[in-house]
């Protein structure tokens, strides 16, 4: 067959330019001395290009040009991992503003379970918390509209709209015989990332729920605002239902606590990604202050890095639930049309080592989390394609087992063992750290006639048993700041 000889001029414009264009992307990769795997790639080009022709050649309808470099690109990616993804022009404005902290819609976190969007968790005090949207609600539809082989990024562009108007969401709820029809008004989601108050004469509490371009100034404001006019004498730094956010507002987060200590590096298959993270201030909390951190299976990312880094030098207790384990870095690149890509680079890893991925992080003190009856959290190893963890083989994956929780009599925590695989923690991994009596994270908890942040202080602490035992043991004097990471010379980074 001779390609092209009866294709429309345009026709065959288009196509010279996508062949243009797949030239140029070799060039590009070509490297002095080719190994023969790159030779595969090579070819990979000329049949997505004869894939390209074949459809503009023969399909029913005239095709769109764009819809199908835009599809090829997303099934690209969606071969890769659950965080790889690409944006359109207005999906990558939509990411911009998110980051710098508001948005408009619903206010869920989402993503994709055995195919099927699921619920994360909701964020605290916007329409979807207050319409009793749930972390583990199964999304069927959007809008009347199926939501099967929707991508996150797809979903996130239907639910997102106008202030003022509406979106039905069809939810199948594990555990119930019938289809819930939920109809929640879009607002302006202000992300306001910090919330503080105190819990006890002297014993603060910080809530954090995700990082943003304002977090770590908010957090130094919350600190010298509790601690006015006498210095606080124990504080819980809730990090639960944390999804995560900017790397730098949790280097910056940590450091608050901590002063200039190494907090997180990544290490990627690519020499720039492999970078080592420091704090570049002074702590603005005393370092005898004893402090507790909330983890649950909403804590990710971002989270993951403050707890985990904290974990290793002593600095805090960690109570809670596993996290989700998201330790995965994305690299935002902006493409010539002003589309995106955004790309797993590397991995996170906590000062002493420790992987993130997969692994989460695991609390001293193991409390489960209030979930209701026949749901069950997810966490990054129920995603599809995820990235593997450093104890974990995919073709024989088995599920965590339900860790230990701590006894509220166990011995004070003054600190942890070092020896020269860890900085400021028992020797060990995590799934080493047991104490007091054992607890299943699917322990049923009561049920909730109204979301936390809508209680009182008293009303909350009755039925959050992760907030109520912190509180105890900073009260009972179970919990002090044993301090292991000495201040280290702050690296630049460019």
């Amino acid at each position: 067959m001779s390609i092209g000889l009866d294709r429309p001029l345009a026709a065959r414009h288009r196509l010279a330019n996508f062949l243009g264009l797949v030239v140029l992307v070799g060039v590009l990769v070509i490297v002095p001395e080719a190994k023969a795997s790159d030779f595969k790639i090579y070819e990979g080009f000329k049949t997505l290009a004869r894939v390209f022709y074949e459809v503009n050649q023969r399909f029913v309808e005239e095709p769109d040009n764009s819809e199908m470099v835009q599809g090829a690109v997303r099934g690209m990616l969606n071969t890769l991992d659950p965080h790889s993804s690409f944006m359109t022009v207005e999906e990558m404005n939509e990411f911009q503003q998110e980051s710098s902290g508001s948005f408009t819609g619903v206010g869920v976190e989402i993503s994709t379970r055995d195919q099927i969007l699921t619920v994360v968790a909701p964020i605290d005090g916007t329409p979807a918390a207050k319409a009793g949207m749930r972390s583990g609600d199964q999304i069927i539809s959007i809008d009347e509209k199926p939501t099967k082989d929707m991508s996150v990024m797809e979903a996130v562009k239907a639910i997102r709209g106008p202030k003022g108007s509406k979106v039905v969401f069809g939810i199948y709820r594990p555990g119930q015989d019938k289809i819930i029809t939920m109809t929640i008004i879009r607002d302006f989601i202000p992300l306001r990332s910090v919330r503080s108050e105190e819990l006890a004469p002297g014993i603060g509490y910080i809530h954090i729920t995700n990082f943003q371009g304002d977090t770590a100034q908010e957090v130094e404001k919350a600190i010298r605002t509790l601690g006015a006019p006498k210095p606080m004498t124990g504080l819980v730094l809730d990090l639960r239902n944390d999804p995560g956010g900017l790397l730098d507002q949790s280097i910056r987060v940590s450091g608050l606590f901590m002063g200039p200590v190494q907090v997180v590096e990544t290490r990627g298959r690519v020499e720039d990604q492999n970078e080592v993270y420091t704090s570049e201030q002074d702590a603005i909390l005393s370092l005898k202050c004893p402090i507790v951190v909330l983890v649950n299976e909403g804590s990710a990312s971002a989270s993951e890095i403050v707890a985990g880094a904290m974990q290793d030098y002593g600095r805090a207790v960690i109570l809670g639930a596993k996290t989700f384990g998201k330790g995965s870095v994305q690299s935002v690149v902006r493409l010539p049309d002003g589309s995106g890509l955004r790309l797993t680079t590397a991995r996170f890893y906590t000062p002493s080592g420790r992987a993130i991925q997969s692994e989460g992080i695991t609390p001293d003190v193991v409390v489960p989390s209030l979930l209701p009856p026949n749901i069950k959290a997810i966490r990054e190893t129920d995603l599809e394609r995820h990235l593997l963890g450093a104890n974990e083989v995919r073709e024989d994956r088995k599920p965590d087992k339900d860790s230990e929780a701590a006894d509220e009599d166990e011995d004070t925590f003054s600190g942890r063992k070092t020896d020269d695989k860890t900085v400021g923690r028992s020797s060990g991994s995590n799934k080493d750290r047991k104490s007091g009596r054992k607890s299943s994270d699917d322990e049923e908890g009561p049920f909730l006639d109204k979301p936390l942040y809508e209680m009182t202080l008293a009303e909350r602490l009755e039925v959050d048993k992760q907030l109520s035992q912190a509180l105890k043991m900073l009260q009972n004097g179970k919990v002090q700041s044993h301090f292991t990471g000495p201040p280290v010379s702050v690296r630049p980074r460019g």
